[in-house]
């Protein structure tokens, strides 16, 4: 599959307001560290990419993730009752892309309690539209998977969110202006 360059470039101040069915979680995304996972991020959730998404992935204490497009017309129980039978798809699906790593370039590349990162397959540029919300620092993922936020609010909400839980939508603060 072809690597994605996103046409937009970061200026480092994008925040992202994520309005899930758990409540809001704001997260400071980190376009200086890693411009090619903010800019394809930011691309996918101001066209709506995200809006209703569930959750397909919940391990205590290690991570949630979501951004899996195979989950939108799926009904929060429908997600979990995939993810309880084992034969699940859920975690196959991306945006068509996918994205060169960053976690080698990026300076701040440290997976904190409330970090978003990109999730990938074993390939390194398989990223495309999968991330994760660490819950509680993950340091032997700083060396294999690209840090692209922090979250400022709503660490509180992170750590209550669980399969099939809803993205309504993400809203990004401070975009460049065209």
């Amino acid at each position: 599959m072809a690597l994605y360059t996103p046409a937009y470039k970061p200026n480092g101040n994008e925040i992202a307001v994520f309005d899930t069915s758990k409540g809001t979680i704001r997260v400071q995304l980190m376009g200086k560290d890693a411009p090619v996972h903010v800019g394809n991020f930011v691309e996918l959730a101001t066209k709506g990419f995200y809006d209703s998404i569930k959750f397909h992935r919940y391990v205590g204490g290690f991570v949630i993730q979501g951004g899996d497009p195979n989950s939108k017309e799926l009904t929060p129980q429908q997600v979990v009752s995939q993810v309880q039978s084992g034969f699940s798809r859920l975690g196959t699906g991306g945006p068509g892309y996918c994205i060169k790593e960053e976690y080698t370039t990026n300076p701040n590349n440290v997976h904190n309690d409330g970090t978003l990162a990109m999730a990938r397959s074993s390939n390194p540029d398989s990223a495309g539209s999968q991330f994760y919300f660490c819950l509680g620092a993950q340091p032997f993922l700083d060396s294999g998977y690209t840090v692209f936020g922090q979250t400022l609010e709503g660490l509180d909400v992170i750590w209550n969110l669980r399969v099939g839980d809803t993205i309504n939508h993400i809203t990004i603060e401070n975009l460049n202006e065209e």
